[in-house]
């Protein structure tokens, strides 16, 4: 019976061994995925502000907006003929992205903070 028992600890041990180096090389696989860095312009949400706060693109292109702001909570959402095309999401950290399609001016704010501002020339 002794005999018995270290075998099976020694076989759940080797077990746990081949099953932690798969997971380990997995960390280092060249495979894994990388985000992708915003191949359009990037507003960055930061310091209680929009930067830059005035944006020009042409049509066609994608605006990302890099949330980091140390943990403050904000948005981007659409003021006037924007309202219906921006709208993210309440985000600490992350992303929103949008493109913009039709040329015109779009004027966004963040809900939680109003005085927050930012705005987005879209030339044909």
């Amino acid at each position: 019976m002794r005999g018995r028992g270290r075998s099976w600890i020694a076989g759940v041990a080797l077990a746990a061994c081949i099953s932690m180096t798969g997971v380990v090389s997995g960390c280092s696989s060249p495979d894994a995925e990388v985000p992708e860095a915003p191949a359009g312009p990037v507003v960055q949400v930061a310091n209680m502000a929009y930067a830059p706060a005035s944006l020009t693109v042409k049509a066609g292109d994608t605006v990302t907006w890099n949330f980091d702001d140390r943990g403050v909570t904000h948005d981007v959402v659409g003021v006037g003929a924007a309202k219906s095309v921006l709208r993210s999401r309440l985000m600490q950290t992350g992303t929103f992205t949008y493109t913009f399609t039709e040329p015109g001016t779009y004027d966004y704010t963040c809900s939680l903070h109003p005085e927050m501002t930012g705005t987005v020339i879209v030339t044909p």
